[in-house]
């Protein structure tokens, strides 16, 4: 695979070790802890984090993060819990993203990314699967549903980065630039406040608070970020058959929820619900409302792999 961007973090030993520590302090704060596995790609090491992995009784459910997040933001506030235990579960760590996988990426434009999570299904010796991806992994997912859909169950999309482009509204490039700009807690917080999430119905509390600003300041002053961003994918959707669900939350601000709808359906044939969220933000995936909609629309796919 051609690799088209690279980033890194500025001292991998160093930053790799606060990785660690923060997810210790998730694990701690959920009381549990996350199966570790690495598996090698054609973008190098790929990271990968489980629950439930042991029980081959349940569905498997393969999940992809947004851009600048870790997967193991689907667990804040032991989010996951509200799929009912129905799943085994393995949380990709997105390469190119600030985490624990090798910075290596494809052109955004080609099919790289659907490429590389079918390299990982194999490596995890997972036949097919249903998959959900936020944001910047809604845009893996449709990759990987146009690569080989075959893989694909199913396919939820959380506010997804490809179905329109970046808004370029003042009040969405003033909370996104801020924190960029001049990164401290404060400027993380206005901008999580103002365009992540809609307080109070869709928030985090306490310790998940700190965590989630911790690594935001951390991926922008530790994290070279030369990873392309997420674009509207256009008539490429139209090659996508696999059952594709739409979850949008009514104020995000990055992909105004009204303009995504519209080009779904135009665009993606095999669209079987689309389900809107009132009063939440662009972090959808952390919104147990949105996370129980995974599991009663997963019904009519379950099956041992």
């Amino acid at each position: 695979m051609e690799i088209k961007r690279k980033s890194h973090f500025k001292n991998p030993a160093l930053d790799g070790r606060w990785f660690e520590n923060w997810v210790s302090e998730l694990e701690l704060a959920n009381g549990r802890r996350y199966a570790r596995m690495e598996v090698q790609t054609s973008l190098g090491k790929t990271q990968v984090w489980g629950l439930n992995i042991e029980n081959d009784d349940l569905e498997t459910l393969v999940i992809f993060p947004g851009a600048r997040t870790t997967a193991l933001f689907w667990d804040f506030n032991r989010g996951l819990d509200n799929l009912n235990g129905r799943f085994k579960i393995y949380l990709i760590e997105t390469n190119g993203l600030p985490n624990g996988s090798d910075g290596d990426t494809p052109d955004i434009h080609s099919l790289g990314y659907g490429e590389w999570a079918a390299e990982v299904l194999d490596k995890l010796n997972i036949q097919s699967a249903v998959v959900a991806g936020a944001s910047f992994g809604g845009l893996v997912c449709m990759k990987l549903a146009i690569v080989a859909p075959e893989r694909v169950k199913a396919a939820f999309l959380l506010n997804p980065g490809c179905l329109q482009p970046f808004s370029l509204s003042f009040k969405n490039l003033y909370y996104n630039l801020l924190p960029i700009l001049f990164p401290s807690p404060k400027n993380v917080s206005r901008f999580l406040d103002n365009a992540v999430f809609c307080k109070p119905n869709h928030a985090l509390s306490g310790v998940y608070e700190r965590l989630i600003i911790d690594y935001e300041l951390f991926a922008l002053v530790r994290y070279k970020d030369n990873t392309q961003k997420p674009y509207y994918m256009g008539d490429e959707l139209k090659a996508v058959t696999v059952d594709t669900f739409l979850l949008v939350g009514d104020k995000d601000l990055l992909f105004p929820y009204e303009k995504s709808i519209e080009n779904a359906e135009v665009k993606i044939g095999s669209l079987k619900e689309v389900i809107v969220f009132e009063n939440v933000g662009h972090g959808i995936e952390t919104f147990g409302e949105a996370m129980k909609t995974i599991a009663l629309y997963c019904q009519e796919y379950s099956g041992v792999q």
